[in-house]
């Protein structure tokens, strides 16, 4: 074999690697959840139950039926992270940072009052988004790919 063949052969083999690369790219939804991963989901599950379901509820329902008023005190209630809630609206890396840092410093909102704490030093990272994933595991398959497609534009957006 020549050297020209050998060289044919290792371009061809690299074109195909990066076209199934690509091509795997492409097929998974963007965003950073992974609420297809049984064991991501379940862990996100155990973390929820310890850090989360005591506010947004055992079943993703939320403080109260009415959730988006304030408290006395002015403070914001927990939302539900089911269907119902808005918590899908939002695309993944809002999602993230809300849980990691606070709505607040997410949002850029300094004034907003919310008992929810930032999990930054509580959580790591892996563990935010196992907890998210576990959120979105639970939603209807319209409502995933509902904020798949958020998720779209939201990295269409950042690019």
């Amino acid at each position: 074999m020549t050297l020209r063949a050998i060289g044919l052969i290792a371009t061809g083999l690299a074109i195909a690697v990066a076209l199934g690369v690509w091509g795997m790219a492409r097929s998974s939804p963007p965003g950073i959840l992974k609420p297809d991963e049984a064991s991501v989901v379940a862990t996100g599950s155990k973390l929820y139950a310890i850090h989360c379901a005591s506010c947004h509820g055992a079943s993703l329902e939320g403080q109260a039926e009415d959730w988006q008023r304030r408290d006395a005190e002015g403070f914001a209630l927990a939302p539900p992270h089911d269907a119902t809630g808005h918590t899908w609206h939002h695309p993944d890396r809002l999602l993230f940072d809300i849980t990691k840092v606070g709505v607040g410093v997410a949002a850029n909102l300094p004034d907003y009052k919310t008992r929810m704490p930032a999990f930054e030093g509580v959580l790591d990272d892996d563990e935010i988004i196992a907890v998210l994933s576990f959120i979105k595991a639970q939603w209807p398959d319209d409502i995933r790919r509902r904020h798949d497609l958020l998720n779209e534009r939201d990295a269409d957006a950042r690019r």
